[in-house]
């Protein structure tokens, strides 16, 4: 670490002599759009409660990991036990993940990353190669299908340039974070590749992570008309699971694995890990016949070998998905009504052979189970889009979702093919948006969401099919207001919503720390968020100081059961698991004459509900982090950037990802105390 900060002071002051280039100025925010799914609208105007995440913010933020860049979008909670485990919520959907994403749909660019039984392997992903981020909060089933947290639609990254660059990071507790980028640009076709390779010692006793990733995107114009689009990745990926502590052992020692007890080995002695292989594919052709009709077809596909060995048994998994998306658009202006209809559909099937073995310290011993799961997800959707005079912007949606899986069992009991369907569904949504000034606009919404439970809750860990389960479903009603200021110096956008869930899907573990998944009566959930930004200094590139620009969000959760009993204990009334009732977060951005910038964020997060009883809490905390650097240095015909960053600079003690109603009283899993770590980027 000291000969990485070494090289870069040595580099901060070879700028005394190289010449700067200078800073893209940053987009005003009246032209910022959202771009949805082929369904782009005006920040300012957008019917829906939408985060934007661009690259000016994300490269504010360690290029490691999504979790800081996530969590600083206003009723979005991003966890990460250790590095690697992902866990994703949106508005209190993080009551059904143990691990990885459920209950929200992700796409990449044009194409599902959610398989057909709703699972997502978002910890897959190299950050390198996400160019920014759109987070849709609350059901977005009318057009997306099942969910009930919300929709994010990755883009990876567009430079309208052509160039190479290289990318390398090194920090505390062993990170090493290497990429490598190629943009092609040619008159009607452009491409690129994009490949990381990412370790780190983590800083508990294992939880190591290894990474090897390359993805690829093609874009071909063959006509004024038609386009074709390809995106394809491949990642490897292992992390090692150090498993969570009772509050003693937090307290003796953070950085420890899970210890054994008299009946189970240590996470150290059974080599707890995931290593998940995981390619993905899609193809895409969009086609304007005319002004008015267009066509989108999008197909997909990806295959992922996964193991997990853990503490009882050791999993392997093959799966395997397909599926296509598609829809026609019809659209027409006129003087005072622009209008657009759009209606399609989207297909896809995932299947999964999995089998549980023994495990003998990290090795695959007797067979325990096998089943073969296959769900089969089809939704079509109808979404009509009117723009009145520019001033009332209304959306009516709704689709019918379809819903199936088949099973059959091998071992220890063969059983014959079975399937399952689960009633048809209909999303509808009603959203509208009213422009009352040239900078003030009213929205409100009510929509319907579903989510049927994911393969990997039917077949938990305890190796039991479980028909019981049924599909989540609620109504969300949500206004909100945005404000741009007159000089486009200050914006902020607030919403408060109140969303019912009935048959809430939660975890549980049983006392050998077996999950299992039941449904939990109800939720009421009632919420307000903000986000706010502005100039405290507006940009001047002619100052010595170019600027200062605030952000903040906010996100109040009133999250509370409904009716919901487990055997002869009565949750009704208590907090959601894993919601923390307040979470502020704030940053300051300054930015000087040479591309030299100097970033500063607080997040306080209140105490957080471990158990479906509330009775263990995780303390509150405040994670501060810095980062400085320079942009933009010009060095012959290269540019360099450079940065050094510290991560919790008050050296707190906290959980970044507790496991909530955990067997034996293990929720806690520690977090890094103060962490540094350094980068350089050198494009061409």
């Amino acid at each position: 670490m000291k000969s990485s900060l070494t090289f870069l002071l040595a580099l901060f002051s070879f700028t005394v002599t190289a010449q700067i280039k200078p800073i893209d100025s940053v987009k005003k925010l009246n032209e910022v759009t959202v771009k949805g799914y082929y369904n782009p609208q005006p920040l300012l105007r957008s019917v829906g409660t939408v985060s934007i995440l661009d690259s000016n913010q994300l490269q504010n933020q360690p290029n490691s990991s999504l979790v800081s860049s996530m969590n600083t979008a206003p009723g979005v909670r991003m966890e990460e036990r250790s590095p690697g485990s992902y866990r994703l919520s949106l508005r209190g959907s993080l009551l059904r993940s143990p691990f990885g994403v459920r209950n929200i749909k992700i796409y990449i660019d044009d194409f599902p990353l959610t398989d057909a039984s709703g699972n997502t392997y978002l910890n897959a992903l190299d950050v390198a190669g996400i160019g920014s981020i759109e987070i849709y909060k609350g059901p977005e089933a009318s057009i997306f299908g099942a969910n009930t947290g919300g929709v994010v639609l990755l883009n990876s990254p567009t430079k309208p340039i052509n160039e190479v660059e290289l990318g390398l990071t090194a920090g505390s507790y062993g990170l090493l974070h290497q990429t490598a980028s190629l943009q092609q640009l040619n008159k009607n076709y452009n491409f690129s590749i994009i490949q990381g390779y990412q370790q780190s010692d983590g800083y508990r006793e294992n939880s190591a992570l290894k990474r090897k990733y390359i993805q690829t995107s093609h874009q071909w114009g063959y006509s004024a008309k038609g386009l074709v689009k390809a995106f394809l990745f491949y990642s490897d990926l292992g992390y090692e699971t150090p498993g969570g502590l009772t509050a003693a052992q937090l307290t003796a020692n953070p950085r420890s694995a899970r210890p054994a007890t008299p009946t189970l080995p240590s996470a150290v002695q059974q080599q707890a890990a995931i290593y998940n292989k995981t390619f993905f594919g899609g193809l895409a052709h969009s086609y304007r016949f005319n002004e008015h009709f267009k066509h989108v077809l999008a197909v997909f596909t990806s295959f992922t070998d996964f193991k997990n060995p853990f503490i009882t048994n050791y999993e392997k998994r093959k799966e395997s998905t397909i599926g296509l998306r598609t829809f026609v658009e019809y659209a027409k202006a006129s003087q005072h009504i622009n209008y657009t209809i759009q209606a399609g559909l989207e297909s896809a099937k995932t299947k999964n052979d999995i089998t549980n073995y023994g495990n003998d310290k990290g090795m695959a011993t007797a067979l325990m189970a096998a089943d073969d799961l296959t769900a089969h997800q089809d939704f079509g959707f109808l979404r009509f889009n009117f723009d009145i005079n520019q001033k009332l912007l209304i959306e009516l949606g709704s689709s019918l979702n379809f819903f199936n899986y088949r099973y059959l069992s091998k071992f220890p009991m063969a059983i014959a093919e079975r399937k399952r369907s689960f009633k048809t569904r209909l999303m509808p949504k009603f959203a509208a948006s009213y422009l009352i000034s040239t900078n003030f606009t009213v929205r409100g919404s009510l929509s319907k969401g579903y989510s049927p439970p994911t393969l990997a809750e039917v077949r938990s860990s305890d190796n039991i099919i479980n028909n019981n389960l049924q599909a989540e479903a609620g109504w969300n009603y949500e206004g909100g207001v945005r404000y741009l200021a007159n000089n486009k110096r200050f914006y902020v956008d607030g919403s408060l919503f109140y969303f019912h869930l009935q048959d809430a899907i939660v975890r549980r573990l049983n006392e050998n720390d077996i999950e299992y998944f039941i449904n939990a009566g109800g939720t009421k959930q009632l919420g307000t968020e903000v986000q706010l930004s502005g100039w405290l200094v507006q940009t001047d590139i002619n100052r010595f100081l170019n600027g200062i620009q605030l952000r903040t969000s906010y996100t109040y959760s009133h999250f509370r059961f409904e009716d919901f009993k487990n055997a002869t204990q009565d949750f009704s009334g208590n907090k959601l698991a894993g919601v923390p009732n307040t979470t502020l977060l704030t940053s300051l951005e300054f930015t000087f004459k040479k591309g030299f910038y100097f970033f500063a964020q607080h997040n306080y997060t209140s105490a957080i509900p471990l158990n479906d009883a509330n009775t263990v809490f995780a303390t509150q905390y405040h994670l501060a982090d810095v980062k400085t650097g320079l942009r933009n240095l010009q060095v012959g015909k290269s540019t360099l950037s450079i940065s050094a960053g510290i991560n919790n600079v008050l050296n707190q003690r906290y959980s970044l990802g507790n496991d909530l109603n955990a067997a034996s009283n293990r929720y806690f899993n520690a977090a890094a105390g103060i962490n540094y770590y350094s980068s350089l980027a050198v494009k061409f």
